[in-house]
């Protein structure tokens, strides 16, 4: 039965503290909460994202959905998984650290053990020293895209190196509707299909399965969760250089279609499920790709070349460096940095988020 009064809980009858328009749904904090919880659980149970007694880390940036995953994990998983958090240090001064502080103070507060690992350790780079790189030659592509491979060569590096059968990440329902869309704007037939609560189409002992329990969870009402129930977490400031990523566009395009035509995002994540059905993998390439795979020469990640895709962006950049180091300038007024005309610098993570 539809709550007609979107000023009580459609549960209990008191006064409703939150409004799902595209139920609607109207709940109090308590029966919010449960409605969440309870949300989380069917998804892990529907798409199988773990098998009991497995083990599982968490990739831990101490911001709100992946505080919310390993909170949730700990309160309903803990008891049949071993269960860590990777921490991962981008190297951005004066934003990354707040958010690596409330990663480790959750960690000690719910007894999680936690491994900390930095960019600088692994790769000889940070995002700080990265970024004026980028701006110099706006071909190699955004910081945001360089990051994001960086961290993933991190996170199944040292996955394996733990013994975890799972890889959790904070992936939300914005998220991955933005990802689906994305990939048709962009014809990446090839990724899209990669696509899903689990992420991959290939079963390869050098890759650690990724999974996203908040994968039919949308963002605002993760904001929503973290409030209710206390759950400190990095809200203040993005990455300064968020607005390097072409995702904004599409989440602020999104956004305003949710707003506007609440359940927007469902139907798309629905239609995705339907299709993805319809698509018949074709087994013979999938077992040639994985048959394909060899250790990176530099890293020893799984890779179809001879080098990974991260030491590949890694090579680049050094050669970048020594070419920015012995150019010589023609006159002392000349700008040194060039950013490209496809950013728009007014769209950041804190501009198109939710609030």
């Amino acid at each position: 039965m539809v709550n007609k009064n979107p000023k009580v809980c459609e549960i209990c009858g008191k006064k409703s503290a939150i409004a799902l328009l595209y139920g609607p749904h109207y709940y109090c904090e308590k029966h919010f909460t449960k409605f969440f919880d309870n949300r989380v659980k069917k998804t892990i149970r529907k798409y199988e994202l773990f098998k009991r007694g497995e083990k599982i880390l968490v990739a831990l940036s101490g911001g709100k959905d992946s505080t919310v995953v390993l909170y949730l994990l700990q309160k309903y998983y803990s008891k049949a998984h071993d269960i860590e958090a990777l921490i991962i240090d981008e190297g951005v001064k004066g934003y990354r650290e707040k958010s690596i502080n409330l990663a480790v103070n959750n960690c000690k507060k719910w007894g999680i053990k936690h491994h900390l690992i930095s960019f600088e350790k692994e790769f000889g780079i940070t995002n700080d020293n990265l970024m004026p790189v980028l701006e110099q030659n706006s071909k190699l592509g955004g910081t945001c895209a360089f990051c994001g491979t960086l961290r993933r060569n991190i996170m199944n590096k040292y996955a394996k190196k733990f013994g975890a059968d799972k890889l959790v990440t904070g992936h939300n329902l914005d998220d991955d509707v933005q990802s689906f869309v994305m990939n048709v704007f962009n014809n990446d037939f090839d990724r899209m299909k990669r696509m899903g609560a689990t992420a991959g189409i290939i079963e390869h002992r050098g890759f650690v399965k990724r999974v996203k329990p908040l994968y039919q969870t949308p963002e605002k009402e993760i904001i929503a969760y973290c409030a209710y129930n206390n759950l400190k977490h990095y809200n203040k400031e993005c990455c300064p250089y968020s607005w390097t990523a072409k995702r904004n566009e599409f989440r602020e395009m999104l956004n305003t279609f949710e707003n506007r035509f609440p359940g927007t995002q469902y139907s798309i994540l629905r239609f995705y499920e339907q299709l993805k059905k319809e698509l018949k993998l074709d087994k013979t390439k999938t077992k040639k790709m994985e048959n394909s795979l060899h250790e990176c020469k530099q890293c020893g990640e799984p890779t179809e070349k001879e080098f990974c895709k991260a030491c590949e962006l890694i090579e680049k950049i050094k050669s970048e460096k020594i070419k920015i180091k012995n150019k010589k300038l023609k006159t002392k007024k000349k700008k040194q940095i060039t950013t490209s005309k496809k950013y728009n610098k007014s769209l950041t993570c804190a501009t198109t988020k939710g609030k």
